[in-house]
């Protein structure tokens, strides 16, 4: 791995020094030290597109790259891959030092407000860009995730994660329990979670994180934000988050949740012995089930829509351009950030190959949509994404969104492990986030 990242970065840098030779020297000693290093005469013309991303969105524009470079012949992709985090704090680091900036951002949902609201990012809506013209292709509330309070459209969307509910039937069956008993209310949901326990068992949910980050996103009104409004007053103390909680607390009354952290060992061993009757999350957790955290269990699950059809999103990824970039390299970048996110094909290969849910909206009749899932038992689970990628409601982003997060969730243990007044936590939540609104 070592060896692949310095043969992608020693390349990019000679043809810099090569860059900076030529034009303090000559066009003789720059074509001289071209020569020398191997690089091609189209170096200097095209210099190469630079992508800094995370897993498994680096696989995805590897792959892309060939088609590419059928239109762009002349202009080679270099992929720098680091692990989500990592990335992330990386891109922190190079926006506020100016250096290291790669071309092409990749950005996870959950890291995009704090991005946006730095001001390090190109505006997308800028007439250069024209992305307003663009708009339209794309899911509506995937472009509004994207856009700023000052109106900016500081990213791209490629993948959204339309919130589904995974459950096992063969669990259900013995419960006695059906699909519509489990999604249709939440009251429902923690109801048959009390049946499933006691005839098998097994675990409603992994963790009662996991339902309260549904249910706070449940009922949320066109344009507001998820913990702050479009004035940066704070919602924590809406009836979504007291009911987020009271649920919460049921079903740790109940015991009906495995107290296990997502992506833990616990959580990844509980599909595999069938201690876990359900998972809430994005469309993509289907393909991490039959690929890697549980292949075994193939024919055992389905997907259905969320309690009270609670149209959620779980992840998404953003394309987006640093302004401390060369004008030339931003007009290329955009070039690529559109072949990734305005061709249907590219966009399909990502679903098919990484699962990585379409943004771009006339994917939608692709005969793709149609095709069974054998892992979840032959059924088009494809469809039921699909409508709820249609009916979720853009949520407006604040740049204190984690910091939020990371509050709601301190303040939720405290009720559950502490025994803590659901409204004093939540009155506690809100002078800390209010404190933090305008910083």
């Amino acid at each position: 791995m070592q060896g692949t990242l310095q043969w992608r970065v020693v390349p990019d840098a000679a043809r810099r020094v090569a860059q900076r030779l030529a034009r303090c020297c000559s066009a003789c000693a720059g074509a001289t030290l071209t020569a020398a290093l191997g690089l091609t005469g189209t170096a200097f013309a095209a210099p190469p597109i630079t992508v800094a991303a995370f897993p498994a969105v680096d696989e995805i524009v590897r792959a892309a790259i060939p088609e590419w470079k059928k239109i762009h012949p002349d202009i080679n992709v270099i992929v720098v891959s680091r692990q989500i985090f990592d990335h992330h704090s990386a891109m922190t680091t190079a926006l506020s030092t100016a250096s290291h900036l790669p071309d092409v951002m990749t950005l996870e949902i959950g890291y995009l407000g704090r991005f946006s609201q730095g001001g390090g990012l190109e505006d997308l809506a800028a007439e250069k860009y024209g992305m307003r013209r663009y708009q339209s292709l794309y899911v509506p509330y995937s472009i509004a995730q994207a856009t700023s309070r000052s109106g900016a459209i500081t990213a791209a969307p490629s993948d959204i994660g339309p919130g589904t509910l995974l459950y096992r039937t063969d669990l259900l069956a013995r419960a006695g329990v059906t699909e519509a008993e489990l999604n249709a209310s939440w009251d429902s949901f923690v109801d048959a979670g009390i049946k499933i326990k006691k005839a098998t068992g097994a675990y409603l949910v992994s963790h009662v994180q996991d339902l309260k980050e549904i249910v706070i996103r449940t009922g949320i009104k066109p344009g507001e934000g998820l913990y702050y409004d479009a004035q940066s007053n704070v919602l924590v103390k809406s009836p979504r988050f007291v009911r987020a909680f009271q649920l919460a607390k049921k079903v740790r009354q109940y015991k009906l949740d495995a107290r296990s952290a997502q992506w833990s060992t616990e959580w990844s061993e509980s599909f595999k012995r069938g201690t876990l009757a359900t998972q809430m999350s994005g469309a993509w957790m289907a393909g991490h089930l039959e690929n890697w955290l549980a292949p075994k269990t193939a024919g055992l699950w389905r997907a259905a829509q969320l309690p009270e059809h609670g149209w959620a999103a779980f992840g998404g990824t953003f394309f987006a351009i640093p302004k401390g970039i060369p004008d030339q390299q931003k007009t290329s970048a955009w070039e690529f950030i559109k072949f990734l996110t305005q061709n249907p094909a590219m966009q399909i290969a990502a679903f098919k190959n990484q699962n990585a849910f379409p943004a771009l909206l006339s994917t939608y009749n692709d005969p793709f949509f149609e095709q069974p899932i054998a892992f979840l038992g032959d059924q088009q689970a494809r469809r039921v994404w699909r409508e709820a990628a249609e009916h979720i409601q853009a949520v407006a982003i604040h740049k204190q969104d984690k910091f939020a997060e990371e509050v709601i969730n301190t303040e939720l243990d405290k009720v559950l492990d502490q025994g803590k007044d659901i409204n004093l936590a939540l009155d506690d939540a809100y002078r800390l986030l209010e404190k933090r609104a305008f910083r």
